[in-house]
């Protein structure tokens, strides 16, 4: 069922924003499966959803919850890709200070 849902994440999300590139193509498909099916599955587990599992309504449930949570995904691999393009001819160290300074709300 996750995988269904994670499929369907993924659709919508590139359909809404499509990828610019194939590398961010790449990553985007396998962020956003990975997102949906791994947020799925802790959403699940976290709130004890497993009795979801042995009826029909509750199966779509999950496949809903399994599609929520692989939205994110996609929108963070989008996020970083941006941040990243913007600081191309940056090196290694400018970058992880200007990560340190936003992390620190400089």
């Amino acid at each position: 069922m996750g995988a269904i849902g994670a499929g369907l994440a993924t659709l919508v999300v590139m359909c809404i924003l499509r990828p610019r590139t194939q590398s961010e193509w790449i990553v985007g498909v396998i962020s956003t499966v990975v997102a949906s099916i791994s947020g799925g599955a802790a959403v699940i587990q976290h709130y004890e959803l497993h009795h979801w599992a042995n009826n029909p309504v509750g199966l779509v449930a999950m496949l809903g919850l399994a599609f929520a949570c692989g939205l994110p995904g996609w929108a963070v691999v989008r996020w970083a890709f941006n941040f990243f393009d913007k600081r191309r001819k940056a090196d290694i160290a400018e970058v992880v200070g200007e990560i340190q300074n936003l992390a620190r709300g400089k």
